[in-house]
């Protein structure tokens, strides 16, 4: 019962449907102020406008404010980062742990001759022209 709930917990999408919920939810108020209250100073002392929301331009009368997209880029970049970084990363470290890749079977072998990686039922080599036994399935 509790293997059951450990394969239901650590599913593909059940991961990626807490990491949304994460991003949207948790991360959105801490990377914002980040932005409002480190990035935005920074930006402020070296071009001398507030935030980049004051970034804009005017063409045939119509103004397009790409600093507020700016500021949106910046948000996001830095949630997605600690988001991969943070959960991500680690929760995939963990499913390999628990889930470990299963080796699949050799499908070539060494010919005895020019040592060419041939099929395994083979009757000669495709390099060396060499007749040689074919091999076993299990061996």
């Amino acid at each position: 019962m509790l293997k059951g709930f450990r394969n239901f917990v650590l599913r593909g999408n059940v991961v990626d449907l807490a990491v949304a919920v994460i991003v949207g939810a948790a991360f959105t108020g801490i990377v914002n102020a980040l932005v409002k209250d480190l990035i935005n100073p920074l930006i402020a002392a070296t071009v001398r406008k507030p935030d980049f929301s004051a970034f804009s331009f005017t063409l045939h009368g119509g103004k397009f404010l790409y600093g507020d997209f700016l500021n949106q880029l910046i948000s996001f970049l830095l949630i997605s980062a600690t988001v991969y970084f943070f959960f991500v990363l680690p929760i995939q470290s963990l499913l390999k742990k628990v889930n470990p890749a299963k080796a699949s079977p050799p499908t070539t072998r060494p010919c005895p001759e020019c040592l060419a990686d041939i099929p395994l039922a083979a009757k000669r080599c495709q390099h060396c022209a060499q007749p040689v036994e074919p091999a076993t399935p299990g061996a």
